[in-house]
């Protein structure tokens, strides 16, 4: 019989009602009482890390989740972790990072509704990751929300109360999941990867994310440089940045500043799908050939954040960094022409 570990960090799928609203306060042993079938199938072993809000999940509490599984790796067959959802795909882009090229599965899940809510979409969706994570063809880090397996590096929450919260951005779901049947999408097979996982345990929160607005100062991106080391810069459509701010100066100029210092600039749009190109129109294409801007291509931004951390973590060598931010992992990037 295959041995799951479940890693518990809280969110809904473990709140109660209290006096000053929604909390988390269950642990995981807790959560598997709501799904006694699941002893059927496998053993599952609990490690309660945090019982916290989502919202209060810092890149901190990613690396003691990636510690966590690398510390039990060899004890089980896979991992299941519980989370929050308002930054869940940030923690699986992260840990698509921290621990990459795995042959076991680590899935995160989560709910829109508490467990003990009669209405709660928590019980399939925990009980349909753990039977995820005991499928022999699954491996990586994975999201599994509302029937639906998405790659790490490609969820984002898209609704905010339905149960289908997650989607999969520019890239295919990795299987559907009907009851207790999984549908995989013919890209998707056995892990075939014959290197061992690997581990990282660094990374540089200093990572900032500017969403372009008509009529910006680029200034902005000064008062910025004490506090970060890299900027993710969303532009309009397909790559479109203004000429000017407000005060005059040039964007230009204030990007080429920012990656002259030694500071890393990722190029982003805010359009959801699709991804950037920076060659298309004469407003983008001066930051296209730059050596020290980074291209962010189909990635979501949430993946771009934790990228960026991870590969800043590694290196400090530009050269390097780019190498890194490029490297394909978790299908995470389709290199745009």
């Amino acid at each position: 019989m295959k041995k799951i570990l479940m890693v518990g960090t809280g969110g809904t799928i473990a709140s109660e009602m209290t006096a000053e609203g929604l909390a988390p306060e269950l642990n995981t042993e807790q959560l598997l009482e709501f799904i006694p079938d699941i002893g059927k199938f496998c053993r599952v072993d609990c490690l309660q890390l945090y019982n916290l809000d989502s919202t209060n999940i810092r890149p901190a509490h990613w690396l003691g989740v990636a510690r966590a599984v690398r510390e039990n790796y060899a004890r089980y067959d896979g991992f299941v972790i519980s989370h929050g959802t308002d930054t869940m795909a940030y923690t699986a882009a992260a840990l698509s990072y921290l621990v990459q090229g795995s042959p076991k599965p680590i899935v995160l899940t989560g709910s829109q509704k508490p467990m003990g809510n009669p209405f709660t979409d928590a019980k399939l969706n925990l009980y349909q990751s753990l039977l995820y994570a005991l499928d022999e063809h699954s491996h990586d880090v994975s999201i599994v929300f509302g029937g639906v397996a998405i790659a790490g590096t490609r969820a984002r929450k898209q609704r905010t109360m339905s149960f289908n919260a997650f989607i999969s951005v520019n890239y295919p779901p990795i299987a559907y999941i009907r009851n207790d049947r999984i549908v995989r999408n013919g890209l998707h097979g056995t892990h075939q990867n014959e290197s061992p996982v690997r581990f990282y345990d660094s990374i540089d929160p200093r990572v900032f994310v500017l969403k372009l607005t008509p009529g910006v100062n680029p200034g902005i991106l000064d008062a910025l440089a004490n506090s970060y080391d890299a900027v993710i810069l969303e532009t309009f459509g397909i790559g479109g940045i203004p000429e000017f701010g407000e005060s005059g100066e040039t964007f230009q100029e204030a990007i080429f500043r920012w990656v002259d210092s030694g500071r890393t600039v990722v190029m982003t749009t805010q359009v959801p799908e699709e991804g950037l190109d920076l060659g298309v129109y004469e407003v983008g294409r001066a930051y296209a050939d730059h050596p020290g801007i980074l291209r962010g291509d189909d990635m979501t931004t949430e993946t771009l954040v934790a990228k960026t951390m991870w590969a800043l973590g590694q290196s400090r060598d530009a050269a390097e960094i780019q190498r890194l931010f490029y490297s394909q992992v978790n299908h995470d990037r389709i290199p745009m022409a």
